[in-house]
């Protein structure tokens, strides 16, 4: 058994290390030398070598520990992981408060007078997912697909910034970006150098880099760090902690020990927050991690609980980013895309030009308006940035360094893929209803060139492409190639011709055994039965998102229902609008488009109506929300459950919600309910409920 005094000379040891690494490295106030740090550190591990039943996982000496991986394992986010939606202007940041201040005024009865803002810095990294039970961290993982990531626990270990044991017990999920400092990128690049390695771009390519790594001690000799900014889930927390505001969110992950930016600002208007943007504009460069812009959330929890979220991000929160990084280059050709509308797309090939740290060779032109509006010539110097630090464009021409050499790019008159005639299409002009007449681009008023081949290859591809996708059919197996090299073998020409496949069909081509072949054709067989929200999204409908496609389910539950009804009845379906509403109405008075549904259903696909099988619609006008991990069966298997009874799914708490559901491990959403006497359920009163 081991002496009490050395239990009690360990536990003194570890405290000791933890706060100087809290100093150095959170607080940026060394009290003593890497030397004496270091001495520390060696004579716990010499204690911890000679009694190893004494090491804990929060122990200092565990930032070091960790075998070279063979793999990252996956972990399930027990939170959705968002991504945040982007303004460029204050015009568009002006939209975006008339929006959530409309939204509310129908949550809440009246636009809030109270309302005001939490603006933070927006640090270009790496998103973490930081899992704490008990105060003691249990896991890392990446953002991945927001609700699957990579387990990278021993690689976060390693940063020094993040802390092993919180400084109250809680139990919570923290997010933050990883991020490495832009001396320290100088330092690698030098060393890569001289290793003949490629050189890292930028820091946030190095931090990701970095975190990608198997074996944590590349990690730790890189000496990233990791800024905290959410709090997202917390499980139970001490009683001097309360969180009623984005301000008290901060300052509790900075009294828990995290490293958080200190540069955050609560802004009571619009006015004060574009002069927060344009002093941090400013400062930009000062900074020794890179930034891209600012982040708007608003401050009160009690608001952002109403808001709650859209499909893909929430609608309490805003990303202001800056102006897009500029660069000369000259264009060495131009050449055309076709997407799956049949929309002709022109790129520009360039030589490559740095941007954002990174290089780029191709630019989009948008349409053939575009082109005639800039003057575009191959062979012309040209201005090019990236909207976003993403998608690069060509902004202007340099027309004063011509040297008589440039061509003028002509307009296709047929498509390039197919060869089919191209039509031009005057974009916005579209009347209620007609569904003959092409609806507003979402880039801008003028005309694009569209292929009127309906079985243009280019069209096809993306279709199937879209239709296997991991939202709509999700066929395993399916990739881009295999996609390309079924309908260049001409077996595939549509997404019905999918479901008629056999082994025999597939073992003949090239990278198929008969492992494979048996494979793919057991993932389409198991495709074969989709939800009605899932079918819908994978007709690829204009402007339909995996959002809208389950507002659709919902209030029509049959595709009869759907392909019946008028223009003006769309309108009436929940954040559908006139140009979302006449696409729908269009797509399915195409007679291509009702053989195509025909086809898929004698091929044997079978579509689960929202409805039930014996019409019971008991859960309909109440609204769920989940929290933590049921047993018997995964998240999106219950929320499809709730929606086939009628009920509806939310993401946040309110009063208004009927039942908060909680599986293990439950989040806040569960004191939440608890606070405002909302009905909660375990997983078996929810199955009760499910099976009448």
């Amino acid at each position: 058994m081991v002496d009490k005094n050395l239990q009690t000379k360990i536990q003194k040891l570890r405290s000791q290390i933890d706060d100087l690494r809290y100093r150095y490295h959170v607080l940026n106030d060394p009290e003593v030398t890497d030397a004496m740090y270091d001495e520390l550190m060696n004579e716990l591990r010499h204690i911890e070598d000679e009694y190893p039943e004494l090491v804990t996982s929060d122990s200092p000496t565990q930032r070091v520990a960790g075998k070279v991986l063979e793999k990252f394992e996956k972990i399930v986010h027990s939170v959705p992981q968002w991504s945040f939606n982007d303004a460029f202007s204050e015009e568009e940041m002006t939209d975006w408060q008339e929006r959530i201040m409309n939204y509310l005024g129908k949550e809440i009865g009246q636009r809030p007078k109270d309302l005001d803002y939490c603006c933070e810095l927006k640090i270009d990294g790496l998103h973490m997912v930081l899992t704490y039970e008990n105060g003691i961290l249990k896991t890392a993982a990446t953002r991945g697909d927001g609700k699957v990531g990579e387990d990278v626990t021993n690689n976060i270990k390693t940063i020094h910034s993040v802390p092993l044991r919180l400084r109250e017990p809680m139990s919570m999920v923290a997010e933050g970006e990883v991020w490495l400092g832009s001396k320290m990128l100088s330092v690698i690049n030098d060393q890569r150098s001289k290793n003949n390695e490629p050189l890292f771009a930028n820091p946030r390519n190095a931090a990701a880099g970095t975190i990608r790594q198997l074996d944590p001690s590349v990690v730790r000799a890189r000496k990233l760090s990791l800024t905290a900014y959410d709090i997202s889930d917390v499980g139970h927390k001490t009683e001097d902690i309360r969180i009623e505001t984005q301000k008290d969110e901060l300052e509790t992950l900075e009294k828990l020990g995290f490293l958080t930016d200190k540069h955050w600002k609560i802004c009571k208007n619009l006015g004060d927050i574009f002069a927060f943007y344009k002093q941090v504009e400013k400062m930009r460069s000062k900074f020794e991690f890179w930034i891209d812009g600012i982040v708007i959330k608003v401050n009160q929890k009690k608001y952002q609980d109403a808001l709650g979220f859209t499909g893909k991000a929430p609608r309490w929160a805003i990303a202001y980013k800056f102006p897009a990084e500029q660069g000369k280059t000259r264009i060495k050709d131009i050449y055309v895309q076709v997407g799956r509308t049949g929309a002709l797309t022109p790129v520009a090939l360039m030589e490559p030009v740095k941007l954002a740290g990174t290089t780029v060779t191709h630019a989009t032109l948008h349409n053939f308006d575009e082109i005639k509006r800039l003057g575009v010539k191959i062979g012309d110097y040209v201005i090019v940035e990236k909207a976003g630090d993403i998608i690069p464009k060509v902004i202007r021409v340099l027309d004063k360094l011509r040297d008589g050499s440039e061509k003028t790019f002509g307009q296709p008159r047929k498509c390039p893929i197919c060869g089919g005639n191209v039509e031009r299409r005057k974009i916005g002009s579209a009347k209620a209803g007609d569904p003959s007449t092409p609806l507003r681009s979402a880039q801008d008023d003028s005309a694009a060139l569209f292929c009127t081949n309906k079985k243009c290859f280019a069209k096809e591809l993306e279709n199937i492409r879209h239709f296997v996708s991991k939202d709509a059919f999700d066929i395993d197996g399916l990739g881009e190639k295999i996609v390309e090299q079924l309908m260049n073998e001409g077996l595939v020409k549509n997404p019905a011709d999918l479901f008629t496949l056999t082994k025999g069909d597939l073992e003949p081509l090239e990278r198929f055994a008969e492992k494979s072949a048996d494979n793919l054709i057991v993932g389409i067989a198991d495709a074969k039965e989709q939800p009605l929200n899932r079918f819908i999204y994978g007709l690829g409908i204009r402007h339909v998102g995996e959002e809208t496609a389950i507002r659709l389910a919902k209030h029509y539950t049959k595709l009869e229902n759907i392909m019946s009804a008028s223009f003006e009845d769309l309108q009436n379906v929940n954040d559908i609008g006139p140009r979302v509403a006449e696409e729908i109405y269009a797509w399915f008075r195409e007679n291509d488009n009702i053989k195509l549904i025909e086809e898929l259903r004698e091929n044997g696909v079978k579509i689960k109506d929202i409805r039930h099988k014996t019409e019971d619609l008991r859960l309909s006008g109440q609204t769920f929300v989940l929290t933590g991990s049921l047993e018997s069966m995964s998240r999106d298997e219950a929320e499809e459950k709730i929606r086939e009874l009628g009920g509806s799914i939310s993401s946040s708490v309110s009063k208004k919600t009927s039942y908060v559901v909680v599986g293990t491990e439950p989040g806040s959403k569960y004191q939440k309910a608890q606070e405002l006497g909302v009905k909660i359920l375990d997983e078996k009163e929810f199955l009760t409920l499910l099976n009448g």
